[in-house]
């Protein structure tokens, strides 16, 4: 990138970053790579004190967790010890009531292709889910009241988005293994990687351990503290904290096949042919001013995080967002940071 792309490619994020915090966000911090590199923060961590950013600060990842977790399965599938085409009927018999009548592939699974419904949790808005906030729901408690609701389609016609199919992925992960989830992750990707800012909370821990920022929900027009929240339920779909240099780090490595082997890796790259489907096995396809892009966002409340790249890694983009709005699109912020990093 010669000097007058990259001053337009810091101006356009520097943009992006005033003004912060705002109604959107209380804090920012964004990583930029590939053809020239741009890293910046805004903001505070803790509307209390008005203490400044921090650029190492862990956050909740949300469901930029799934990208680790279908990684896991590919890297299990190229071991052979899981069969993509196998149904999760074998494979975990019983997790499946009658009314599955027709096989749900692991494939099924990993492109939210499987007709399977997403579970119960304690409310449909965080204002509902606050005052539960220190309670648990488990996984299995999760899967069982999703797929007490019978298929929603038939396996392989529609794509759904749901944490469920990923709930599920943990849980094979575990039995094709004899370990946690947790753990695998640990020893086949975050320590291999140096992601030494990367894990999952132990069991039903609210707390984010080690430097972060506080995060806040609008309820009722006002920021409400959620910074310590149970997120036990989202396991596999959701619960990993993570830093940007970790998830910048990790999202390089996987591209470059240093995480799931050649054969494999495609899984990730390819959508499936149902009509309007745009993810893969952990990935989305987006176009971002005529660039084709893939990447993930994930939200929890009081945490907004995007990992997004070229598939030659021309561009790549991190971003970890305190969007005080957890079940927005998060267009806002993706216009603010996303168009500026994959407009040069």
């Amino acid at each position: 990138m010669n000097r007058p792309a990259r001053t337009a490619l810091a101006a356009a994020l520097l943009l992006g970053l005033a003004g912060v915090p705002d109604r959107d966000a209380t804090a920012a911090l964004i990583r930029v790579g590939g053809n020239g590199r741009w890293t910046g923060a805004a903001g505070v961590r803790d509307l209390r004190t008005g203490a400044p950013v921090l650029e190492d600060a862990r956050f909740r990842a949300g469901s930029t967790t799934k990208v680790v977790t279908a990684a896991l399965v590919l890297q299990l599938a190229a071991e052979g010890r899981i069969d993509l085409e196998a149904p999760v009927q074998q494979l975990m018999p019983g997790l499946l009531p009658a009314t599955f009548a027709k096989p749900v592939t692991v494939r099924h699974l990993l492109t939210f292709t499987s007709g399977i419904q997403g579970g119960d949790g304690f409310g449909d808005t965080v204002a509902e889910e606050y005052p539960h906030r220190f309670e648990t729901i488990t996984p299995q408690q999760s899967v069982a009241s999703g797929t007490a609701k019978g298929p929603a389609f038939d396996p392989g016609t529609r794509q759904q988005y749901n944490n469920i199919n990923y709930t599920i992925l943990g849980m094979l992960v575990e039995k094709a293994t004899g370990d946690t989830y947790a753990h695998q992750a640990e020893v086949r990707i975050f320590r291999p990687l140096g992601m030494t800012g990367t894990s999952f909370p132990r069991g039903t821990d609210p707390r984010i351990h080690g430097p972060h920022h506080r995060g806040y929900q609008l309820i009722d027009g006002k920021p409400v503290d959620v910074t310590e929240w149970n997120m036990s339920d989202r396991f596999a779909a959701g619960d990993m904290i993570s830093t940007t240099r970790d998830m910048e780090r990790f999202l390089t490595a996987l591209f470059r096949g240093r995480v799931v082997p050649a054969p494999q890796l495609e899984e990730m790259f390819t959508v499936p042919d149902v009509p309007g489907a745009t993810r893969s096995a952990g990935l989305q396809r987006f176009t971002v001013n005529g660039k084709e892009v893939w990447g993930k966002t994930g939200a929890r409340p009081g945490y907004h995080t995007v990992v997004a790249a070229t598939r030659d890694l021309s561009r790549t983009l991190v971003y970890s967002v305190n969007s005080t709005d957890a079940k927005g699109d998060g267009l806002a912020i993706f216009q603010r940071f996303g168009l500026a990093a994959f407009n040069r």
